[in-house]
Formats: C-alpha cells, sequence, structure tokens
C-alpha cells in the first residue's frame, strides 16, 4: 500500500494547477484509487484498495468559509489556477471565499467533483492526461 510520505513527494512536484494532472497520474500508480480534500485545513483522505484509507494531517490555521457558495467566482479562480497562475495555498483560499467546502477525486473516472458545505455539487469536471 502507499504511504503519505509517498503522496507528499509527489505533491512536492506539484507547483500550480497546470501540474495536476500529472500529480493524479503519479498517485494513481501508487495505488490511490479516490481521495478527498477539504479546504478548511487541507487535510486529505486517500483510499486504496480493500477499504485501505489514509488521512493526511491538516494545516494548524484553518481558513473559514464563505456562508453561501460563490461559483462563478470560484470557476474563475480554478482556470487561472489551472493556468499555473496561483499556488495551491492561493487557490485554497479563493476556495474557502467561494464557499467551497472539499473536492472529491476519483481515479477511475478520472474526476474532480467540488463541493459547498451543503453537500451540493458546484462543478464535475474530467482530469485531463498529462501530456
Amino acid at each position: 500500500m502507499f504511504t503519505l510520505q509517498q503522496i507528499h513527494d509527489a505533491h512536492a512536484k506539484v507547483k500550480s494547477g497546470a501540474d495536476f494532472p500529472r500529480y493524479m497520474q503519479d498517485i494513481a500508480a501508487l495505488g490511490v484509487t479516490s481521495f478527498e480534500t477539504f479546504v478548511i485545513d487541507n487535510h486529505t483522505i486517500y483510499y486504496g484498495p480493500s477499504n485501505f484509507s489514509l488521512i493526511s494531517e491538516g494545516f494548524k490555521k484553518t481558513l473559514i468559509l464563505a456562508n453561501h457558495c460563490d461559483a462563478a467566482q470560484f470557476k474563475a479562480d480554478l482556470k487561472s489556477h489551472q493556468q499555473g497562475n496561483t499556488d495551491y495555498l492561493t487557490f485554497l483560499r479563493d476556495c474557502a471565499k467561494s464557499g467551497i467546502e472539499k473536492w472529491v477525486v476519483l481515479m477511475d473516472k478520472m474526476t474532480c467533483t467540488y463541493y459547498d458545505a451543503f453537500g451540493t455539487t458546484v462543478l464535475v469536471e474530467s482530469i485531463p492526461l498529462p501530456s
């Protein structure tokens, strides 16, 4: 099974949202089948085969989520991040300001689904294969 150190090593290669597809490929190769990341403190639950899971430690300082979801602003911020214009911490802050609670990645479907604090799906996007 995979370890948090292996995931951390793969994540250390990510400089912006433009690197996300390669990161997905790297952690899938480790055996990660899905994961969910929580914006408030960045803790992530990684899932693998046979009910295997690991939880990464979150930040000590937490972010405050907006009371309502601003889907249009979130999509604009996500696009900017995916183009490499923001770093990961900025993206997390932007998610919090837009009311995004978490995202869930399913490796078998290569999708990333973003949810607000009420569990409403804000966006489902396909993860492109790295070029």
